[in-house]
Protein backbone atom coordinates (compact mmCIF):
# COMPACT_ATOMS: atom_id res chain seq x y z
CA UNK A 1 0.00 0.00 0.00
CA UNK A 2 1.50 3.37 -1.19
CA UNK A 3 2.24 5.82 1.57
CA UNK A 4 0.79 9.22 1.49
CA UNK A 5 4.78 10.95 0.83
CA UNK A 6 4.37 8.46 -2.16
CA UNK A 7 0.94 8.87 -3.70
CA UNK A 8 2.08 13.20 -2.72
CA UNK A 9 5.11 12.00 -5.53
CA UNK A 10 3.24 10.50 -8.10
CA UNK A 11 0.91 13.07 -8.22
CA UNK A 12 3.10 15.67 -8.50
CA UNK A 13 5.01 13.44 -11.36
CA UNK A 14 1.82 12.98 -13.20
CA UNK A 15 0.97 16.92 -12.80
CA UNK A 16 4.21 17.47 -14.20
CA UNK A 17 3.89 15.86 -17.15
CA UNK A 18 0.60 17.42 -17.78
CA UNK A 19 1.42 20.76 -17.49
CA UNK A 20 4.53 20.04 -19.61
CA UNK A 21 2.52 18.58 -22.50
CA UNK A 22 0.20 21.81 -22.49
CA UNK A 23 2.97 23.72 -22.22
CA UNK A 24 4.83 22.54 -25.09
CA UNK A 25 1.46 22.73 -27.08
CA UNK A 26 0.59 26.15 -26.57
CA UNK A 27 4.21 26.85 -27.43
CA UNK A 28 4.72 25.12 -30.90
CA UNK A 29 1.06 24.76 -32.05
CA UNK A 30 0.29 28.26 -30.83
CA UNK A 31 3.03 29.56 -33.38
CA UNK A 32 5.07 31.41 -30.65
CA UNK A 33 7.74 28.57 -30.54
CA UNK A 34 7.94 28.39 -34.31
CA UNK A 35 7.74 31.95 -34.96
CA UNK A 36 11.00 32.47 -32.63
CA UNK A 37 12.80 29.66 -34.17
CA UNK A 38 12.12 30.41 -37.62
CA UNK A 39 13.91 34.00 -37.14
CA UNK A 40 16.41 32.31 -35.55
CA UNK A 41 17.24 30.22 -38.50
CA UNK A 42 17.23 33.23 -40.53
CA UNK A 43 19.85 35.07 -38.15
CA UNK A 44 21.78 31.42 -38.10
CA UNK A 45 21.68 31.64 -41.89
CA UNK A 46 23.06 35.36 -42.24
CA UNK A 47 25.83 34.34 -39.67
CA UNK A 48 26.79 31.33 -41.57
CA UNK A 49 26.81 33.07 -44.72
CA UNK A 50 28.90 35.95 -43.74
CA UNK A 51 31.28 33.24 -42.00
CA UNK A 52 31.84 31.49 -45.03
CA UNK A 53 32.51 34.52 -47.50
CA UNK A 54 34.76 35.56 -44.76
CA UNK A 55 36.74 32.69 -45.23
CA UNK A 56 36.69 33.03 -48.91
CA UNK A 57 38.67 35.96 -48.96
CA UNK A 58 40.77 34.79 -45.74
CA UNK A 59 39.65 37.15 -43.05
CA UNK A 60 37.77 34.37 -40.91
CA UNK A 61 39.90 30.93 -40.25
CA UNK A 62 37.31 27.80 -40.08
CA UNK A 63 37.57 27.35 -36.43
CA UNK A 64 37.10 31.19 -35.66
CA UNK A 65 34.17 30.88 -38.20
CA UNK A 66 32.39 27.62 -36.18
CA UNK A 67 33.32 29.40 -32.70
CA UNK A 68 31.04 32.63 -34.27
CA UNK A 69 28.03 30.54 -35.53
CA UNK A 70 28.09 28.32 -32.20
CA UNK A 71 28.39 31.22 -29.65
CA UNK A 72 25.29 33.07 -31.29
CA UNK A 73 23.13 30.15 -31.05
CA UNK A 74 24.27 29.58 -27.62
CA UNK A 75 23.47 33.20 -27.16
CA UNK A 76 19.91 33.74 -28.79
CA UNK A 77 19.22 30.50 -27.59
CA UNK A 78 19.44 31.18 -24.08
CA UNK A 79 17.77 34.42 -24.64
CA UNK A 80 14.90 32.69 -26.27
CA UNK A 81 14.38 30.57 -23.45
CA UNK A 82 14.89 33.69 -21.35
CA UNK A 83 11.70 35.49 -23.03
CA UNK A 84 9.74 32.39 -22.91
CA UNK A 85 10.61 32.36 -19.15
CA UNK A 86 10.09 35.82 -18.06
CA UNK A 87 6.28 34.95 -20.01
CA UNK A 88 5.51 32.08 -18.19
CA UNK A 89 3.73 33.49 -15.26
CA UNK A 90 3.60 37.25 -15.20
CA UNK A 91 1.94 36.62 -19.12
CA UNK A 92 -0.64 34.40 -17.97
CA UNK A 93 -1.35 36.35 -14.89
CA UNK A 94 -2.33 39.30 -17.27
CA UNK A 95 -4.37 37.22 -19.73
CA UNK A 96 -6.46 35.94 -17.00
CA UNK A 97 -5.02 32.10 -17.38
CA UNK A 98 -3.37 31.93 -14.08
CA UNK A 99 -6.19 31.39 -11.73
CA UNK A 100 -7.45 28.17 -13.63
CA UNK A 101 -4.21 26.41 -13.75
CA UNK A 102 -3.63 27.21 -9.94
CA UNK A 103 -6.61 25.63 -9.69
CA UNK A 104 -5.74 22.13 -11.06
CA UNK A 105 -4.75 19.59 -8.17
CA UNK A 106 -0.96 19.83 -9.23
CA UNK A 107 1.66 21.71 -6.90
CA UNK A 108 2.86 24.61 -7.88
CA UNK A 109 6.35 23.30 -8.05
CA UNK A 110 5.55 20.73 -10.78
CA UNK A 111 3.65 23.85 -12.58
CA UNK A 112 6.75 25.54 -12.60
CA UNK A 113 8.91 22.94 -13.49
CA UNK A 114 6.65 22.16 -16.50
CA UNK A 115 7.00 26.09 -17.51
CA UNK A 116 10.66 25.45 -17.27
CA UNK A 117 10.85 22.37 -19.48
CA UNK A 118 8.85 24.36 -22.07
CA UNK A 119 11.09 27.16 -21.87
CA UNK A 120 14.09 24.80 -22.31
CA UNK A 121 12.56 23.41 -25.49
CA UNK A 122 13.09 26.38 -27.58
CA UNK A 123 16.97 26.29 -26.61
CA UNK A 124 17.28 22.61 -27.90
CA UNK A 125 15.48 23.42 -30.84
CA UNK A 126 17.81 26.01 -31.51
CA UNK A 127 20.78 23.99 -31.07
CA UNK A 128 19.17 21.40 -33.26
CA UNK A 129 18.80 24.26 -36.31
CA UNK A 130 22.64 25.05 -35.40
CA UNK A 131 24.15 21.30 -35.53
CA UNK A 132 24.06 21.31 -39.91
CA UNK A 133 25.51 24.97 -40.04
CA UNK A 134 28.29 23.87 -37.63
CA UNK A 135 28.93 21.32 -39.33
CA UNK A 136 29.29 22.76 -43.10
CA UNK A 137 31.74 25.45 -41.42
CA UNK A 138 33.93 23.05 -39.56
CA UNK A 139 33.62 19.56 -41.64
CA UNK A 140 37.18 20.34 -43.40
CA UNK A 141 39.06 20.74 -40.41
CA UNK A 142 37.69 18.24 -38.42
CA UNK A 143 35.85 20.94 -35.97
CA UNK A 144 32.77 19.15 -35.72
CA UNK A 145 32.41 17.02 -33.23
CA UNK A 146 33.98 18.84 -30.27
CA UNK A 147 32.12 22.11 -31.10
CA UNK A 148 28.50 20.38 -31.32
CA UNK A 149 29.32 18.64 -27.87
CA UNK A 150 30.75 21.86 -26.39
CA UNK A 151 27.62 23.78 -27.97
CA UNK A 152 25.20 21.51 -26.00
CA UNK A 153 27.02 21.41 -22.98
CA UNK A 154 27.65 24.99 -22.29
CA UNK A 155 24.54 25.99 -24.33
CA UNK A 156 22.43 24.02 -22.19
CA UNK A 157 23.68 25.34 -18.64
CA UNK A 158 23.29 29.20 -19.72
CA UNK A 159 19.77 28.60 -20.98
CA UNK A 160 18.88 26.54 -17.84
CA UNK A 161 20.57 29.69 -15.84
CA UNK A 162 18.49 32.33 -17.56
CA UNK A 163 15.20 30.35 -17.92
CA UNK A 164 15.26 29.74 -14.47
CA UNK A 165 16.10 33.02 -13.64
CA UNK A 166 13.35 34.51 -15.96
CA UNK A 167 10.88 32.24 -14.44
CA UNK A 168 11.93 33.42 -11.08
CA UNK A 169 11.41 37.01 -11.86
CA UNK A 170 8.24 36.07 -13.75
CA UNK A 171 6.56 34.84 -10.73
CA UNK A 172 7.56 37.88 -8.40
CA UNK A 173 6.69 40.38 -10.99
CA UNK A 174 3.13 42.13 -10.75
CA UNK A 175 3.17 42.85 -14.46
CA UNK A 176 4.81 41.09 -17.70
CA UNK A 177 6.06 44.46 -18.57
CA UNK A 178 7.97 44.23 -15.84
CA UNK A 179 9.34 40.80 -15.72
CA UNK A 180 10.46 41.23 -19.78
CA UNK A 181 11.83 44.31 -19.10
CA UNK A 182 13.93 43.48 -16.31
CA UNK A 183 14.74 40.37 -17.59
CA UNK A 184 16.25 41.91 -20.94
CA UNK A 185 17.76 44.69 -18.73
CA UNK A 186 19.52 41.55 -16.70
CA UNK A 187 20.70 40.09 -20.25
CA UNK A 188 21.78 43.49 -21.56
CA UNK A 189 24.42 43.58 -18.88
CA UNK A 190 25.29 39.93 -18.82
CA UNK A 191 26.09 40.53 -22.74
CA UNK A 192 27.82 43.83 -21.87
CA UNK A 193 31.17 41.89 -20.92
CA UNK A 194 32.23 40.46 -24.31
CA UNK A 195 32.36 44.06 -26.04
CA UNK A 196 35.07 44.99 -23.76
CA UNK A 197 37.88 46.06 -25.57
CA UNK A 198 40.58 42.88 -25.53
CA UNK A 199 43.03 45.45 -23.90
CA UNK A 200 40.36 45.99 -20.89
CA UNK A 201 39.25 41.60 -20.92
CA UNK A 202 42.85 41.03 -20.10
CA UNK A 203 43.90 42.54 -17.14
CA UNK A 204 43.07 41.07 -13.84
CA UNK A 205 39.40 43.24 -13.58
CA UNK A 206 38.03 42.31 -16.96
CA UNK A 207 39.28 38.31 -16.26
CA UNK A 208 37.35 38.58 -12.86
CA UNK A 209 34.12 40.10 -14.37
CA UNK A 210 34.23 38.01 -17.78
CA UNK A 211 34.75 35.02 -15.13
CA UNK A 212 31.78 36.08 -12.45
CA UNK A 213 28.76 36.68 -15.76
CA UNK A 214 27.84 33.08 -17.04
CA UNK A 215 27.29 34.24 -20.29
CA UNK A 216 30.56 35.53 -20.89
CA UNK A 217 32.41 32.80 -19.17
CA UNK A 218 30.54 30.13 -20.82
CA UNK A 219 31.13 31.63 -24.55
CA UNK A 220 34.81 32.38 -23.40
CA UNK A 221 35.16 28.50 -22.83
CA UNK A 222 33.57 27.46 -25.99
CA UNK A 223 36.38 29.49 -27.49
CA UNK A 224 38.94 27.68 -25.89
CA UNK A 225 37.58 24.22 -27.18
CA UNK A 226 36.50 25.54 -30.76
CA UNK A 227 39.20 28.03 -31.48
CA UNK A 228 42.82 26.94 -29.09
CA UNK A 229 41.50 23.49 -29.52
CA UNK A 230 42.39 22.95 -26.00
CA UNK A 231 41.76 19.72 -23.48
CA UNK A 232 38.27 20.01 -22.27
CA UNK A 233 39.86 20.09 -18.39
CA UNK A 234 42.47 22.63 -19.51
CA UNK A 235 40.06 25.95 -18.63
CA UNK A 236 37.36 24.08 -17.13
CA UNK A 237 37.82 26.81 -14.27
CA UNK A 238 35.34 28.92 -17.17
CA UNK A 239 32.70 26.50 -16.26
CA UNK A 240 31.88 27.36 -12.67
CA UNK A 241 29.97 30.83 -13.24
CA UNK A 242 28.01 28.76 -15.40
CA UNK A 243 27.26 25.74 -13.59
CA UNK A 244 26.84 27.79 -10.62
CA UNK A 245 23.68 29.96 -12.52
CA UNK A 246 22.08 26.82 -13.51
CA UNK A 247 21.79 25.17 -9.97
CA UNK A 248 21.09 28.49 -8.49
CA UNK A 249 18.41 29.77 -10.29
CA UNK A 250 17.15 26.11 -11.08
CA UNK A 251 16.45 25.51 -7.35
CA UNK A 252 15.22 29.13 -6.64
CA UNK A 253 12.79 28.38 -9.36
CA UNK A 254 11.75 24.85 -7.91
CA UNK A 255 11.32 25.66 -4.95
CA UNK A 256 11.56 29.40 -3.69
CA UNK A 257 9.13 30.38 -6.47
CA UNK A 258 6.21 28.68 -5.93
CA UNK A 259 5.81 29.59 -2.43
CA UNK A 260 4.90 33.17 -4.01
CA UNK A 261 2.81 31.78 -6.94
CA UNK A 262 -0.26 34.26 -6.50
CA UNK A 263 -2.78 35.76 -8.87
CA UNK A 264 -1.09 39.41 -8.22
CA UNK A 265 2.40 38.41 -7.90
CA UNK A 266 5.31 39.60 -5.79
CA UNK A 267 3.67 38.04 -2.25
CA UNK A 268 3.67 34.86 -0.65
CA UNK A 269 1.05 32.81 -0.38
Amino acid sequence: MATAGQQRDARAGSGFAVVAQQELRDLWLGGRGVLLLLAFSVLVSVITYLSATNQAVNFLEQHEAVNLTLQVAVAVGGLMALVIGADAVSGERERGTLEALMLTPVPRAALLAGKLVASLSLWFAAIVVSIPYVWFLGKDVGAVGDSIVVGIGVGTLIALGLAGFGLLVSTLARSNRLSLSTTLLVLLALFAPTQLPTGAQKGWAGDLLLRVNPVSAGEHYIGKIVVNQHDWGHDASWLVSPIAAAVLFTVLAMFVAPRFLTLHGGGAR
